[in-house]
């Protein structure tokens, strides 16, 4: 689908004539990134059919700007004689066909106008959105659900399997990570909660419970550990640290929700008192990150789990202490959690947002001090896109409205859609240096899942069409490409020349809970603009 960024008018129509067009971008390396008509600051993006024409007009000749402004104003330029046709035309051999630059050039605009033109719509967005229903249903239902309930379900030694190669065969070994155990759990329980396969699942989550509060938790002093063995007797990472933390304490919540097992919300309850007294810190804000088993300072030059430095503050972390905590207040946690949350809507939208490019970078020092050397001067595109989806459901979460941050979330996405997203294909690619092209261009799946969620909260919030094309486009990358219809599950990546990366389909970092969540998620904000219909 094409994509028409104007100014919200009646009709969202271009009515000045073709000759108040400021400038048109013909030259080879503009054509590469900016298909585009430029009217008055406004940009009219073409659609695929007029880019594949502009890219064989770029094969047949340049037209450059002095060529242009005379051919606006009625001028023409004498043939070139022997040598050739003039620049600003093409040989018949060029397309088979006398085709001049003049020709060319207004063919294409009559094209790009007609296809935007809102006469040319058949359907609407939300009509579209919906037509898009079934598809997602199958892809959660018939690839995503199966591939990890029951089968990834421990029943021998509790907990989940997590290990399968690239085809989906389980792998011997293995560790268990409260991260990817704790994604589960929280799957599980979240599939309940929207009423997909609802035995199973709960046995499933049972499961994953029994292990987090016999396994995984620390008796002695509390938080869970980091890595146990797969039976769960050993315990391989010993130390804690706020990204498990918060994914622990994400999945009991949630599971409490779709359960009422009043245990589950108990250690909740003990985890978040924890943190509060371990962790948070009083003096900068936020939460200090790794700690040893018994919560005291880790040794200064040991390597935390996640990050470089063991005082440095991570965005990511945030992040998930975001998600897990708006799910930690609505299932009816501590009082303070709701503070708490406030303060990391803030963090989120103020502290790790770089104002001079409108996106967020990840590393910092403990008073909130940017790391911006050669890997923190980075974008993550998927974690700017599931900041402005997160920090939405943090703020409904406490009942507060949304719209004194709509500027920043368009400026985030717009960012992210910018330097990130491939117009052509769709999807957005991994990450990039500052207000540059990416440079990491594979497209992993939780960067799309997470880019699905976004665009279409996005389109709710604003009703602007252009966010669901760019969801259109990007589910159509995913159901078509990074979906594995044959072994099941999304690839772990999709290179740039269009192969998946041979890679594990799970393993401590790749469970089913960017994706199971994304597919939930939409499915559920479909059926909110059906019902407002």
């Amino acid at each position: 689908m094409h994509r028409l960024e104007l100014e919200r008018a009646e009709n969202q129509q271009v009515q000045r004539p073709f000759e108040q067009f400021g400038w048109m971008c013909w030259h080879r390396d503009q054509l590469r990134y900016r298909r585009s008509i430029h009217h008055d600051g406004r940009r009219l993006q073409f659609p695929p059919a007029v880019r594949r024409a502009s890219t064989l007009w770029r094969r047949c000749q340049r037209i450059d700007y002095d060529a242009h402004l005379s051919h606006l104003h009625g001028r023409r330029r004498e043939a070139a004689g022997p040598r050739g046709p003039a620049k600003g035309s093409c040989s018949s051999e060029c397309l088979g066909m006398p085709f001049t630059a003049q020709g060319a050039m207004w063919a294409l605009i009559a094209v790009a106008l007609a296809v935007a033109s809102p006469a040319s719509a058949q359907t609407s967005p939300r009509q579209r959105l919906s037509a898009l229903v079934p598809q997602i249903e199958r892809n959660l239902r018939e690839n995503v659900v199966p591939f990890w309930f029951p089968r990834s379900v421990d029943r021998e030694h509790g907990g989940y399997t997590v290990h399968y190669g690239p085809k989906g065969k389980e792998l011997p070994g293995g560790t268990k990570m409260i991260v990817t155990q704790a994604r589960t759990l929280w799957l599980a329980s979240r599939l309940l909660r929207a009423k997909v396969a609802e035995a199973s699942l709960r046995e499933a989550a049972d499961v994953g419970f029994r292990f987090l509060r016999d396994h995984m938790w620390d008796q002695e002093h509390g938080g869970f550990y980091w890595e146990v063995d797969p039976t769960g007797q050993e315990v391989r990472g010993p130390h804690k640290h706020l990204y498990g933390q918060a994914f622990g304490l994400y999945a009991l919540s949630e599971y409490y929700v779709a359960t009422r097992n009043r245990e589950a919300m108990e250690l909740a309850n003990r985890l978040f008192d924890l943190l509060e007294e371990k962790a948070w810190d009083r003096e900068y804000g936020g939460y200090r990150e790794f700690f040893a088993r018994d919560w005291s300072a880790a040794p200064a030059g040991e390597r935390p789990y996640v990050g470089d430095e063991v005082d440095q503050k991570l965005m990511n972390t945030h992040l998930h202490l975001l998600e897990a905590l708006t799910t930690y207040v609505r299932a009816g946690g501590r009082a303070l959690a709701k503070e708490r949350l406030a303060e990391l809507i803030a963090i989120q939208t103020q502290a790790v947002v770089r104002k001079g490019w409108v996106a967020c970078t990840d590393r910092y020092e403990r008073d909130w001090t940017p790391i911006l050397d050669a890997a923190g001067a980075r974008v993550s595109y998927g974690h700017d896109l599931e900041n402005i989806w997160l920090v939405v459901d943090a703020l409904e979460a406490l009942d507060r409205p949304t719209a004194p941050y709509h500027d920043l979330f368009r400026e985030l996405f717009e960012y992210s859609r910018t330097y990130g997203y491939d117009e052509e294909a769709g999807g957005f690619y991994d990450s990039g240096p500052p207000k540059k092209a990416a440079d990491r261009r594979g497209k992993i799946w939780w960067v799309q899942a997470e880019a699905l969620v976004s665009a279409l909260q996005m389109y709710q919030l604003t009703a602007d069409a252009s966010y669901a094309d760019v969801f259109e486009k990007t589910w159509h990358w995913v159901d078509t490409h990074q979906t594995d219809w044959e072994s099941g599950e999304w690839y772990d990546a999709i290179q740039p020349d269009g192969k998946p990366r041979e890679a594990n389909k799970a393993h401590p970092w790749k469970a089913g809970y960017h994706n199971g969540r994304a597919l939930v998620e939409v499915l559920e904000r479909m059926a909110s603009l059906s019902a407002r219909e």
